[in-house]
This record gives C-alpha cells, sequence and structure tokens, in this order.
C-alpha cells in the first residue's frame, strides 16, 4: 500500500488518460473496419451491428472516464462535487479490475495478451486516485 500512495496523483491521472486515449483510437480503428471486431469483447460479437452499438457505448464510457481522472489529477476544474469523484474512482477500480479478469479469459489472444496489462495498470492507478483525499 505505501508503494502505491508513493504514486504522484497527477502522474497517476496522466498515465491512465494516456493509456485510455490509445484505448479510443483502437476503439475508432474498431468502429472504421480497419481493425477486425472479432478481435474484441471477448471475441464474442456476433455481427456489425452488435459491434457498432457496443463500441460505441464502450467510447462514451472511456471518455467519460477520463474526464473524472483529468478532475482528479487537476488537469481539469471540477465539475463534480469531489466526493462524486471519489466514488466514481472507486466503482472504476473495481470495473477495471473485474474486467483485467474477463480479458484473462477472452477467446482472443490479442486481447489477453494486450489489454490485461493495460487494464491492470489502470485498476492500481485508478486505485492510488481513488484513495487520495
Amino acid at each position: 500500500m505505501q508503494a502505491i500512495k508513493k504514486i504522484d496523483i497527477k502522474l497517476a491521472a496522466g498515465i491512465v488518460m494516456a493509456l485510455l486515449s490509445v484505448i479510443v483510437v483502437f476503439h475508432l480503428l474498431v468502429l472504421s473496419g480497419v481493425i477486425p471486431y472479432n478481435i474484441v469483447w471477448g471475441g464474442r460479437l456476433e455481427s456489425a451491428a452488435q459491434m457498432y452499438v457496443l463500441e460505441t457505448v464502450s467510447l462514451a464510457v472511456i471518455l467519460a472516464v477520463i474526464l473524472v481522472v483529468a478532475i482528479k489529477g487537476g488537469y481539469i476544474k471540477p465539475f463534480l462535487p469531489p466526493k462524486v469523484v471519489t466514488i466514481l474512482l472507486w466503482l472504476l477500480t473495481a470495473l477495471f479490475a473485474l474486467n483485467t479478469v474477463g480479458n484473462l479469459f477472452a477467446e482472443s489472444t490479442v486481447e489477453t495478451m494486450l489489454f490485461t496489462p493495460i487494464t491492470l495498470i489502470s485498476a492500481v492507478l485508478l486505485f492510488r486516485m481513488a484513495i487520495e483525499r
């Protein structure tokens, strides 16, 4: 726990925003067809229509996460109460931790090898931000 507390909040937020920005580009490439959709969502998508819906929702959620992280990191002026930001960070920590486990069991090797470390690092850094007063 002490090692995690040594991570600077602004640095943690910057890393998470950078990682999520790369993920945004990745999802845009999936939406545009440059990257085949059968390697996302655990390899379980059954149609392009399903992919469009899930990828659009995913992008909206990621952009919302970037906003929350930017607030906590001091990159943008807060427009949410600090308590709400902290609660959201705790929920995001849990979500990213569960996503890490889900990535370990994905049918797509690319998803397992690429996104497991990203979601794990993000979960740790989100936890760091959530414990900050």
